[in-house]
């Protein structure tokens, strides 16, 4: 690809705040100052701040300001012409860098500034009363983006909104296909969490620096509880952590101007963002998304890449089924010798709300400016393995244009894959096709509720009529396959299941 506008990385940084009592006890905003200050440094350019024309700044969860963006341009003292406060997702910063590639290289944009940050830990000691001097928590004026939910209201009746208790679905389903009892599959999660808590001990920026073994992880004890079965705490993505990361985007004519030494440069060689069925019980199945599976073909092949050339993955990691989906959709197996993770993924490294895969492109970044003839992919989502952004990166411009990649038609396909919505009234014979079941913080089973289909082949959600100890029981043998006899409550408006 012969251009003056071709996109490149020329700054990166991340930022690791860990407890002090005696500080500095920033908040999002102020380590995403850090970070971004630390990003344009990272040009060797003075020139750089100055040629700011756009900032995106990746939605906060644990604080939200009025105007984040607004803020940080004070802070930093630039005017850029554009804007952004990006809405929900972990897809966000891959997002972002294959938006603003495409940007650049249309000549829409001079000098991009990606930032993002979260002070969960922090934000727990504002909590419980200590005051840290933040500015005060107000909702953001404006939000650019996709501002859809992640669940359907039929999903919500049954209190599927919060991602620790949406992804034990997808697991389950993982489970029942891989024909891994559950004591079995629970060793096997454990290996998988331990190979990347490894590579998080090895990383200066990572939250945790403890190399767990695979039985500290899936072993089941006061401190590592289940959250949602079959995840213990220790599965989980932990966003009590203040982390913030920022990259700079410009183009390699514009890095010749200001000076930017080649030895800098990091081009997204290609990148690709699909959206798998937006529903969950309307997905054909929960073990696969198409969305990553076509997002990585064309992001290699915008690349004129092929997996085997890859050196580093980061397979986005807020649980292990999004790993496992993930590397299977890619061709991978999951003990591929590259492994799954740069930093460590969001359970060990740490997971700052939307801002996670930042962090892995700067790792990426710094690893490949120390190894010129490496290549890397990083893999992003949204939601509950909704929306999807994948990256390649390398030394090397993109075989195709950025402009020249058009998604449309392979969108329609997975859309149009979609099953009928789910029924709301479940009389007779339901399968389960996946299942999750809610612990108290005492650790003891609160609520199963399970996805299948009825005779007729329709999908419903079911909760499980069952007591604490059946439920337990439930949690030691395969409950996906089994059949149940399901009921509708006209007092509660839930279906209700019961398995003999």
């Amino acid at each position: 690809m012969k251009s003056s506008n071709v996109p490149i990385i020329v700054g990166a940084s991340q930022v690791t705040q860990r407890w002090s009592e005696d500080g500095p006890h920033l908040d999002a905003l102020g380590l995403m100052e850090t970070a971004a200050r630390a990003a344009i440094d990272d040009t060797g350019s003075r020139q750089a701040i100055r040629s700011i024309d756009t900032l995106a700044v990746v939605n906060t969860i644990t604080w939200s300001y009025r105007d984040a963006p607004g803020l940080l341009c004070d802070r930093l003292g630039i005017e850029p012409s554009r804007r952004v406060y990006t809405a929900i997702g972990g897809n966000i910063p891959q997002t972002l860098v294959n938006r603003y590639a495409a940007e650049l290289e249309a000549g829409r944009a001079a000098m991009v500034l990606l930032c993002g940050a979260e002070a969960g830990y922090s934000a727990r000691k504002v909590a419980s009363g200590m005051d840290l001097g933040w500015p005060p928590f107000a909702e953001p004026e404006r939000i650019d983006g996709d501002r859809r939910l992640g669940s359907s209201d039929y999903e919500a009746r049954y209190e599927l909104t919060l991602p620790t208790f949406v992804y034990p679905f997808f697991e389950t389903a993982l489970r029942a296909a891989s024909g891994r009892k559950p004591s079995e599959h629970a060793a096997f999660l454990g290996r998988l969490c331990s190979r990347m808590s490894h590579v998080a001990a090895a990383h200066a920026n990572a939250w945790s620096r403890q190399a767990l073994t695979a039985e500290q992880i899936a072993t089941v004890t006061p401190d590592n509880r289940i959250v949602g079965y079959p995840y213990t705490k220790r599965m989980n993505a932990n966003m009590s952590v203040d982390q913030g990361a920022a990259l700079l985007l410009t183009t390699t004519a514009q890095a010749e101007r200001l000076g930017i030494d080649e030895d800098r440069w990091v081009y997204p060689m290609g990148g690709a963002d699909l959206v798998d069925v937006w529903e969950v019980t309307r997905r054909r199945r929960l073990d696969e998304s198409p969305a990553i599976r076509q997002a990585i073909r064309l992001a290699l092949e915008q690349a004129a890449v092929e997996l085997p050339a890859i050196d580093w993955f980061d397979f986005y990691s807020c649980f292990p089924c999004a790993v496992q989906i993930g590397m299977r959709m890619a061709g991978l197996d999951i003990d591929d010798r590259r492994g799954p993770t740069v930093t460590g993924g969001l359970p060990y490294f740490g997971g700052p709300g939307n801002n996670y895969s930042m962090h892995a492109i700067a790792t990426i970044v710094d690893r490949i400016r120390r190894e010129p003839d490496r290549l890397a992919m990083v893999t992003a989502l949204g939601w509950y393995v909704t929306k999807h952004a994948v990256g390649v990166y390398g030394r090397r411009p993109p075989a195709v244009a950025w402009n020249e990649r058009d998604t449309r038609c392979v969108q329609t396909r997975i859309d149009e894959d979609a099953l009928p919505p789910p029924i709301d009234e479940c009389n007779g014979t339901l399968t389960v096709e996946a299942f999750m079941i809610r612990h108290r913080r005492s650790g003891e089973p609160r609520r199963g509720v399970v996805l299948g289909r009825d005779h007729a082949g329709r999908r419903a959600l079911a909760e499980i009529e069952a007591t604490a100890e059946e439920l337990t029981d439930m949690e030691r043998d395969e409950l996906v396959g089994r059949s149940g006899r399901c009921r509708h409550d006209s007092r509660t408006g839930l279906n209700r299941v019961r398995f003999s």
